[in-house]
């Protein structure tokens, strides 16, 4: 019966959030023009209920900055002074507004992960069994100094125990976190293990060759979204979006 009203309270706030924010975002979307660059919006597949893919949106943060043989330099070398500003604040996660409308995510939920993230984890992983969040209890918890097995441990408890008071108390604690600006990714450090597969890789739990079959697998499901989602693509033709992709694919944004 929580799961019918969490869908409704979804739909009725982002939409109310979009309309009130929405000459706050058009002002950052243009301070990130400006001080960023195109594209405005960073846009990446992430799995969500049901293990369904879906497109993430954030205001972008990082430029496409590569060394001399084309690679992109790390993220702590390609964050902007505006892209800092961005994630301290929380601010390049408003356009998952429109996610959540879209029924995409939840206000409160488990963080969405990439897809190779997705491919590696646990079978028994109830993370996939609700729509991602906006915020979770992961993220009152500890955020990006979360181990791996912290993460799968909150996000397995949230699904269990969901209920309105829960994600209640979640909403507060994240403006409490939102505020303190603990444990944010600010994009001045490469982070260890940012990816389920290299932490994997590096403990020995999964073999070179199962790391490199799941990521090359999760490259095709990805780009099958993109050609799903493109009827250009369908007729040879290289769109914005799947060139995007093409930078963006190994980004932490």
């Amino acid at each position: 019966m929580y799961r019918v009203f969490k869908r409704f309270f979804d739909i009725v706030f982002s939409a109310g959030l979009i309309v009130i924010l929405s000459p706050l975002m058009l002002i950052l979307s243009l301070l990130v023009l400006v001080f960023v660059g195109r594209p405005v919006i960073f846009r990446q597949p992430r799995p969500g209920k049901d293990r369904k893919i879906f497109m993430f949106y954030k205001f972008r943060s990082m430029n496409f900055k590569t060394d001399e043989k084309g690679n992109l330099l790390p993220d702590s070398q390609r964050i902007t002074k505006f892209g800092k500003f961005l994630r301290k604040t929380s601010l390049d996660e408003l356009p998952q507004l429109f996610n959540i409308l879209k029924g995409d995510m939840s206000f409160i939920g488990p963080r969405p992960k990439l897809v190779e993230d997705m491919l590696f984890f646990p079978e028994d992983t109830k993370t996939f069994d609700v729509r991602p969040g906006l915020t979770g209890l992961a993220q009152v918890n500890g955020r990006i100094d979360n181990t791996w097995e912290s993460v799968l441990y909150y996000n397995d408890t949230y699904v269990e125990k969901m209920s309105f008071a829960m994600d209640i108390k979640i909403l507060f604690k994240t403006v409490g976190v939102v505020l303190s600006k603990k444990g944010v990714n600010d994009g001045t450090k490469d982070i260890q293990d940012y990816y389920y597969p290299d932490y994997l890789l590096r403990v020995g739990k999964i073999t070179q060759d199962e790391y490199f079959a799941g990521k090359t697998r999760a490259k095709r499901m990805e780009r099958a979204f993109f050609e799903s989602k493109s009827k250009k693509l369908a007729h040879g033709n290289v769109t914005a979006e799947q060139e995007d992709f093409d930078l963006q694919e190994k980004s932490a944004d």
